[in-house]
């Protein structure tokens, strides 16, 4: 079997090559990839039986990769390489995918990559899911339906929602998705890490850069990533946003 080791971190890269190498049946294909675009580049040229997929990574991330492999007819088996403090444990075990607590184990290695299979839709939806449904707290992720298939955004990534009608926006660094998830929902479970700043509107905590009030009196938030655009703070939660930022 022909393995695929794709982790942002040489040193992680290097272990895994040399755990894998020393068990009988394994080959390990080189290079190894360093991120999620290198990842979909190798596996298409390489057409590997399993990869190693590192989920914390810069851009594209190991559910993202695992997301787009989804959509293809012959993708490869999938084994995520997980750390405990950055993903919920239980989610993996729920959902029924492979994966390998990081610092990785022979034997555990070993167990994954023989159970090893290519998760599905429903398995990754499962570690994407609302926590009031899947009991395993706050998502890392959250996915949305769009063109290009599933798509799995990153919390840490996601700079705010903003409720129209039926529909919610997520603005996140690379985009906008529609969700149709309420945004009551959303702030139930992300309460800890996004404030309500309008009845419509959610921002993450970490992206609030500067309140200003207007010369019509109105109240303005910029936010990091946002290049100068600002969202509108509605009076009657302007007292709670100022409160908020001074703990920032």
């Amino acid at each position: 079997m022909n393995v695929l080791i794709v982790d942002d971190e040489p040193l992680a890269r290097e272990r895994l090559s040399r755990m894998v190498s020393e068990l009988e049946g394994y080959t390990v294909l080189e290079p190894s990839a360093t991120n999620g675009e290198e990842a979909l580049a190798l596996i298409d040229s390489h057409k590997p039986d399993i990869v190693l997929l590192d989920i914390r990574m810069p851009g594209l991330d190991g559910l993202q990769v695992a997301a787009r492999l989804c959509e293809r007819e012959t993708p490869p088996a999938v084994v995520f390489c997980t750390s405990p403090d950055e993903f919920a444990v239980e989610a993996l075990q729920a959902s029924a995918v492979g994966y390998v607590v990081k610092p990785v184990r022979t034997e555990h290695l070993q167990d994954a990559l023989k159970r090893a299979d290519r998760p599905n839709r429903a398995q990754l939806s499962s570690l994407t899911r609302p926590a009031a449904e899947s009991g395993n707290g706050p998502r890392s992720h959250i996915s949305a339906r769009t063109r290009k298939g599933i798509e799995l955004i990153p919390l840490d990534q996601v700079v705010y929602f903003i409720a129209d009608h039926k529909y919610v926006t997520l603005r996140h660094e690379a985009g906008e998705v529609l969700l149709d998830e309420p945004l009551k929902a959303l702030e139930d479970e992300f309460g800890e890490r996004f404030v309500r700043i309008h009845r419509n509107a959610l921002v993450a905590r970490d992206r609030i850069e500067r309140l200003q009030r207007t010369p019509l009196g109105h109240f303005q938030l910029f936010l990091k990533g946002l290049n100068g655009d600002a969202l509108i703070v509605s009076r009657r939660h302007v007292a709670g946003v100022r409160k908020m930022m001074q703990g920032l």
